[in-house]
């Protein structure tokens, strides 16, 4: 067995925010027989039987016209996956998730832009991004599940990596994911793989209990989602069907050699072919390690200002995410925060149009 030093691991990746660019491009450019489509509408879910929306917010919903029969995931992600930030946006305001819907995101703060480059910044520590000449949603598809097996590599191999997407079916509805880093830990003789996530910070003052909260959801979705391919079968027939691919396409000619580059495999024509090799990975993988851990880092220089490990709380992580699943599916109206949360409104690019801040400046006066 050759060791660690005498293994060579390409180290090439396609960054995710480039990948979500080309996805929606081809997602919108694209077309595809209506044959498919109809059968690919996400089966419905459980729904909640709690709501902290009081009866004033109720009437806000009401005042506003919301049409919840409308999926916002049906207009908004058609034959597009849903992502972790999808969800922890919605944990944070599901008004606000709506109105960056409808209107757009708001530009990037200077503490945002900070915060991405940092991130930027960690993953070229250990990968090195390639230019590719994506031409089909099969390649856009390919390069993400290279970026995985490349990920996975270097995880076995190093012992870390950084920017690792992962993508799994949860209650009907596809989500993806990119987790900000992974390293092989040794517990009582065993290796499994700690999920590690980064947040920079403009002041070094402890982030709100609403922060730690959405930062603990996150890594509790990319727990879930590692878990679920390591001990699941990848439901390929449904993949293809949803996001409209033709598994036996035969990929770019620069996708193909990027993956022969990569060390993948020489046979690889297909995104059919290479889902076969994702499977084989995906079996090969322990699961992930509890607990999960968050880091907090001072932006001005970069000092760690903390470290959180926390447990993985599958009732708890399963209840919000079909509490938010209710929304995106057009089961219920977007909610408003809670009473004890209504800070977060006078950092809302929003505000000025969002009928709960409307009803708290009446009441106020």
């Amino acid at each position: 067995m050759e060791s660690a030093e005498s293994c060579v691991v390409p180290l090439e990746i396609v960054s995710e925010e480039e990948m979500a660019w080309i996805e929606a491009a081809l997602s919108i450019s694209s077309s595809h027989s209506s044959s498919s489509s109809a059968s690919s509408e996400p089966p419905p879910i459980q729904m909640m039987t709690t709501n902290n929306t009081n009866e004033s917010e109720r009437a806000c919903l009401k005042a506003v016209d919301i049409d919840i029969e409308d999926s916002p995931l049906h207009r908004h992600r058609q034959r597009r996956a849903l992502s972790v930030t999808d969800i922890t946006a919605s944990e944070w305001c599901e008004k606000q998730m709506e109105f960056m819907l409808i209107r757009g995101r708001p530009e990037k703060t200077a503490a945002m832009k900070v915060g991405s480059a940092r991130h930027t910044e960690l993953e070229t520590e250990v990968l090195v991004r390639v230019e590719l000449d994506i031409r089909s949603k099969e390649d856009s598809w390919a390069v993400r599940l290279v970026n995985f097996i490349v990920g996975v590599n270097q995880l076995l191999f190093d012992g870390m990596t950084r920017e690792l997407p992962v993508v799994g079916l949860v209650e009907g509805v596809w989500l993806i994911g990119i987790i900000d880093e992974v390293r092989m830990s040794e517990q009582s003789g065993m290796k499994q793989p700690l999920l590690v996530d980064t947040k920079t910070r403009s002041r070094a003052a402890p982030p709100s209990e609403p922060q730690k909260r959405n930062a603990r959801l996150q890594l509790m979705c990319y727990k879930f989602l590692w878990d679920n391919i390591v001990t699941s079968e990848f439901p390929s027939s449904s993949f293809f069907q949803y996001f409209g691919l033709r598994p036996q396409r035969s990929l770019s000619k620069d996708i193909r050699k990027h993956i022969v580059d990569s060390g993948i495999g020489k046979k690889v024509q297909s995104l059919n072919d290479l889902i076969k090799l994702y499977r084989s990975t995906c079996k090969s993988l322990p699961l992930a390690h509890t607990p999960l851990l968050i880091r907090y880092e001072l932006q001005a220089d970069r000092s760690l200002l903390g470290e959180e490990e926390f447990s993985f709380d599958k009732s708890w992580m399963e209840n919000r995410l079909r509490w938010h699943l209710q929304y995106w599916l057009g089961k219920r109206a977007a909610d408003f925060v809670p009473e004890d949360e209504c800070w977060k409104c006078q950092h809302c690019s929003f505000s000025a149009v969002c009928p709960k801040v409307k009803l708290l400046s009446q009441e106020e006066e």
